[in-house]
């Protein structure tokens, strides 16, 4: 059975010694007031949080996937053994209303510490952490756009856990491109709709674990324009709650069945059937797609932190695996067995330095992500806010996507540790490795995030947050370049990042061309993403080899956690870093190896299309 311990050391180093986040929330009024900003706090907060996770939910992890969820011929869905028992525990110590406004019962603490324990329940236990995870967005679009009545009824609710949330875009005909569902909804002529049609990959969409399940829906109101500008977002829960909040009637709205999937068994994944079901609208009309965007960022960050949590709890399993599985001699020997450790083999080392560089890095970006929020929600200056909210957006899609894919590979890599031992069951590698694999899919695929990434967050304004970042590279790296220690990371970063903005241009170019241009965008996107997140993952791990080098230099190094830091980002730059040398290669080449004749490569004839 794969066991988990949560990395709170390196949560708090990246937290206070990369990020000062202490200092950072003291300065905010809304933390300093409900006093959530010390950092001893917090760092309590993040042990309780391992000790819960680690106890009361990663046990559960084999018997959900195991088990699945199973619905009834009435649409009802019992979810795995000992997950409502658990999910009962964790509402009843708070751990819902962590970083939720006080207003509505929440206790109001940073997202930083939030994001932390984020990850350790993706580690632990991912399908599980979808139910929370899910409520949790609804709760930011609600707190957002909602009106003060749908507020006031709803959210301490959600808060306390008592009720769910989920998101409903997908339909059967309509996945990525939204402005063709064909869901409807209907004014009733008092304040309520009734909204009528079908939508499928809901995650969470309907289980035994909360009173009632508070679903935030894409629909189209009668007259409305066609497309994404049609397109209105309501709220539709299970049952109706009466006006003092306790449950009415149920609602039109049933699960139809549950998708049978590659991983995540223990999350009930609906088709969900709304039959006229009452529902409120939730923001301006028409405003849907902007509305529901809210809560999709905040499901983006919280996949790129399945990405993460997955690749850290396989890597942690490889790494225990790699010490005792004996095979192989090597010289010198380090065992008087007949044998040595495959730990001491360098390709199982490099599977194993893959998986720790890239979660660590993964780690830093997403606390980052979150002290940004934490500013764009709560700074008292308008222009930090401003600036933290550009950060957000421009690095949102490098976290789900880049994440994502790093640890669906760690995961891969991890599984390969273990020989055959990673393909059977019992040893839980080869589910790591099948709940990964959705991460790169939902809520936006990667392609998705790399055209967000390229077209909208850099191109659409120009270059404007890029240059922003870019300026904080440049600090940085003049502040370093002749640093002894990490002199050759800065001076590789620097190349990098140069190149990235010489890229930028080059596309940007390309893009004003006409028609051909969105081909030469869409053509590079990918690896445009991918090339961002090394030299975003770079310039973290040079900032963490600088503290780290600090701490030896000044004798603060008893448990060696800082020469693992050093020698780690050493590796990130010999063994990782270089692939954003074949990324521009492959950026550069552009469109034209794709623009293959049809009939000729895939049998395809279209012209016909064309001519119409």
């Amino acid at each position: 059975m794969p066991s988990y311990k949560a990395p709170t050391r390196d949560m708090k180093f990246v937290m206070q010694e990369l990020l000062g986040a202490g200092d950072q929330l003291a300065a905010m009024p809304f933390y300093r007031d409900n006093e959530t900003a010390d950092f001893d706090l917090l760092s309590q907060v993040l042990d309780e949080a391992a000790r819960f996770v680690e106890t009361e939910i990663q046990p559960l992890n084999q018997v959900g996937d195991q088990e699945g969820c199973k619905r009834d011929e009435q649409g009802n869905v019992t979810t795995p053994a000992g997950f409502k028992a658990a999910y009962k525990k964790f509402c009843d110590a708070g751990w819902t209303a962590l970083d939720a406004d006080p207003e509505y019962g929440g206790q109001g603490m940073p997202h930083t510490v939030s994001i932390a324990m984020n990850e350790m329940i993706c580690s632990a236990n991912v399908a599980w952490g979808m139910y929370p995870g899910l409520s949790h967005g609804a709760y930011a679009a609600l707190h957002a756009v909602g009106s003060d009545e749908l507020k006031k009824l709803y959210l301490p609710h959600i808060v306390d856990g008592s009720w769910t949330g989920t998101m409903g875009l997908t339909e059967p005909h309509a996945g990525t491109d939204l402005g063709i569902i064909r869901t409807k909804a209907s004014d009733n002529g008092d304040g309520t709709y009734s909204v009528t049609g079908t939508k499928i990959f809901i995650s969470a969409g309907e289980h035994d674990m909360s009173e009632n399940i508070v679903h935030l829906v894409l629909a189209r109101l009668e007259g409305s324009p066609k497309g994404t500008k049609g397109i209105s977002l309501f709220l539709v829960p299970k049952f109706i709650p009466n006006a003092d909040g306790s449950l009415g009637e149920r609602n039109g709205v049933v699960c139809g069945s549950l998708e049978h999937k590659m991983g995540i068994h223990g999350n009930a994944t609906a088709v969900l059937n709304f039959d006229g079901a009452k529902g409120w609208l939730v923001g301006e009309v028409n405003k849907g797609m902007n509305h529901m965007f809210i809560m999709m960022n905040a499901a983006r960050l919280g996949t790129g932190m399945q990405g993460l949590g997955l690749g850290e709890v396989a890597y942690q399993n490889a790494l225990a695996y790699a010490k005792d599985r004996i095979q192989m001699r090597h010289e010198p020997r380090v065992s008087s067995e007949e044998a040595d450790p495959i730990l001491v083999h360098p390709d199982v080392r490099r599977m194993l330095l893959t998986g720790k560089a890239y979660s660590e890095a993964g780690r830093a970006l997403a606390l980052w992500l979150a002290l940004n929020l934490d500013i764009e929600s709560h700074h008292a200056d308008e222009a930090q806010r401003k600036e933290a909210g550009d950060m957000v957006a421009l690095l949102t899609p490098i976290a789900k996507a880049f994440m994502t894919d790093n640890g669906f590979n760690v995961a891969v890599q991890s599984q390969q540790v273990f020989g055959g031992h990673g393909y059977i069951q019992e040893w839980g590698m080869e589910q790591f490795v099948r709940d990964a694999r959705i991460g790169q899919i939902y809520e936006g695929t990667n392609g998705i995030q790399a055209l967000d990434l390229l077209g909208r967050k850099v191109l659409m304004d120009g270059g404007k947050k890029l240059q922003k970042l870019a300026g904080t590279l440049q600090a940085f790296a003049e502040e370093n370049e002749g640093d002894e220690n990490i002199g050759d990371y800065v001076n590789q970063l620097g190349k990098a990042a140069q190149q990235l903005g010489s890229i930028t241009m080059v596309i940007g170019q390309k893009a004003m061309t006409g028609p051909e241009g969105a081909d030469e965008v869409n053509a590079a996107a990918v690896d445009y993403l991918r090339f961002f997140g090394h030299v975003v993952y770079g310039y973290l791990w040079a900032r963490m080899a600088k503290i780290a080098h600090d701490q030896i230099d000044a004798g603060n190094d008893k448990d060696g956690f800082y020469l693992a830091k050093t020698q780690t980002a050493k590796f990130y730059f010999t063994k990782l870093f270089p692939e954003t040398k074949a990324l521009a290669a492959t950026i550069k080449a552009g469109n034209e190896a794709l623009a293959v004749d049809d009939k000729a490569v895939f049998g395809w004839e279209h012209a016909e299309l064309v001519n119409a």
